[in-house]
């Protein structure tokens, strides 16, 4: 595996490969009569790009466009603002991944709740979540259950676990998203013009080719599932070039070292036996169907959505922030008057600045000049 992965880096592959995209590009142009536009679904892939410089190595052949793969990012508000509804109950111990902390919502972040005084805490797993509750049966300890399929199985696995430890302390306020509607609404979108996916090598690690293949049966999109390696990036790339160039559509699995046609059976398995599809409020993109998770009828008792109901007033996100617009590819973080001013690391306002996976905090470390 490690020699596999030093191919992988390695430049002497990267640098004909990348000659080679940019001559399909201008092939491609050619053909579109512009550049073609592609989205990176995944925000380990923005991240990947924009310390790869291969943004800037193919500005004006390519348009790549960031997308809603940041699990942060597309929380919508609301439910940011009740996971610090929760943080001030009495009694409510909040776990959390250490992303989510420094979130703005409405009214502050969980950070400063937690320096107000709440209960609230950093785990590595939502194992980590069982065990503190195992161990505080006098607190009630919700997990703040955010992120995409990638995480959500270990979730499922943390309420069978507690269920099957009885512990009565312990729920999840469940926040998870399904990629693929997602996609089918950014292709919906009259305002959004694209040409392919770049599709994420870990959630699709769990998903499966074939659960994906829609986009080019239903749509005519092609779509590349890559790795996070330049020369993973270069090589999907260069196949979605092809793939226009020739006016073709097939969703290709261009990580075959992780991903199969099947995805992880029994990582689907557990959660599709805890988890059932529901609509779901994504920033930037609406309420989409089918595109969120909640507990199964027979798993209802660890919501902690239906265990503590908290009224949240209406949500109020800072109203220069662009966030939303970046999910759907619609600007880059350049095009936001806030980003690198009144909105950096020390001091964000919005999502896409806090979050290792945002495109804003990617850009603001990467691809500044100055």
């Amino acid at each position: 595996m490690q020699e596999a992965l030093r191919r992988f880096r390695d430049p002497d592959l990267a640098r004909p490969l990348l000659e080679r995209v940019r001559h399909l590009a201008g092939r491609a142009a050619e053909r579109l009569g512009r550049p073609p536009a592609f989205m990176e679904v995944c925000g380990t892939h923005t991240v990947a790009i924009s310390r790869a410089g291969l943004r800037a190595a193919l500005r004006g052949l390519v348009d790549l466009k960031s997308g809603p793969g940041c699990p942060v990012c597309v929380t919508d508000p609301a439910e940011i603002d009740a996971m610090i509804a929760l943080a001030r109950l009495p009694g409510v111990t909040v776990t959390t991944f250490g992303d989510m902390m420094r979130v703005p919502g409405s009214r502050g972040s969980l950070e400063e709740e937690r320096a107000r005084g709440a209960d609230v805490r950093v785990v590595y797993s939502p194992a980590d979540a069982v065990e503190l509750a195992a161990a505080c049966p006098e607190r009630q300890v919700v997990f703040l259950g955010v992120g995409f399929e990638t995480t959500a199985p270990a979730v499922a696995l943390s309420a069978l676990e507690a269920a099957r430890r009885r512990l009565a302390n312990f729920s999840v306020l469940t926040a998870h998203k399904l990629y693929p509607p997602a996609l089918e609404a950014l292709l919906a979108d009259p305002e959004v013009e694209l040409d392919g996916f770049l599709l994420p090598g870990h959630a699709t690690t769990i998903l499966g080719r074939r659960r994906l293949a829609f986009l080019a049966e239903r749509y005519g999109v092609p779509a590349v599932i890559a790795g996070f390696e330049p020369v993973d990036i270069l090589g999907a790339l260069h196949e979605l070039l092809a793939q226009v160039v020739a006016g073709e559509a097939r969703v290709v699995n261009a990580y075959p070292r992780l991903v199969r046609e099947e995805g992880n059976p029994r990582a689907l398995a557990v959660m599709e036996a805890v988890f059932e599809p529901v609509a779901a409020a994504w920033r930037g993109l609406g309420t989409i169907p089918d595109s969120g998770l909640a507990f199964r009828p027979a798993w209802r008792e660890l919501d902690a959505a239906a265990r503590f109901r908290v009224e949240v007033p209406p949500s109020r996100p800072h109203p220069g922030c662009r966030c939303g617009d970046l999910m759907k590819g619609k600007a880059a973080p350049f095009d936001c008057r806030l980003f690198a001013r009144a909105c950096r690391p020390e001091r964000p306002l919005g999502p896409c600045m806090v979050s290792s996976e945002g495109a804003c905090a990617a850009y603001y470390k990467y691809e500044r000049a100055c």
